[in-house]
């Protein structure tokens, strides 16, 4: 019994940690649509921005996660990592009902969220 309360405290604390890390997301992404009007970026800045939303975001949840944790912080990171970039393929899928063109993004993006959530770990 106390394993499956336990498990069921990891899984609500990294839904938890994946909500502070689509908040930090949307601060960060109402800044980049600021900048972008005000300064009129192009795309190559706009998808700069976006990576380093990407992975600001990762790091702090990993981050968290490291501190909630306790131990394997850097595990822990790559997981919230690795689900923030699944639930971001399943709102991609759900708008646009294919991921055809992006198939070099995606494992791009894979890379950078695990690792950001890792690194966040790590130096958490």
């Amino acid at each position: 019994m106390e394993k499956t309360a336990k498990k069921e405290v990891k899984v609500m604390t990294i839904i938890k940690i994946l909500f502070v890390s689509y908040i930090i997301t949307g601060i960060l992404l109402l800044i980049l649509a600021l900048l972008l009007y005000k300064l009129d970026l192009g795309e190559n800045q706009v998808n700069i921005g976006v990576i380093a939303i990407y992975l600001i975001s990762c790091f702090a949840g990993g981050f968290i996660a490291g501190k909630r944790t306790g131990s394997r912080k850097f595990l822990w990171g790559m997981v919230v990592g690795g689900a923030y970039f699944a639930i971001l393929t399943i709102i991609t899928l759900a708008l646009n009902h294919t991921l055809q063109g992006e198939i070099g993004n995606f494992f791009t993006t894979l890379v950078l969220c695990m690792a950001g959530g890792t690194l966040g770990g790590m130096l958490s």
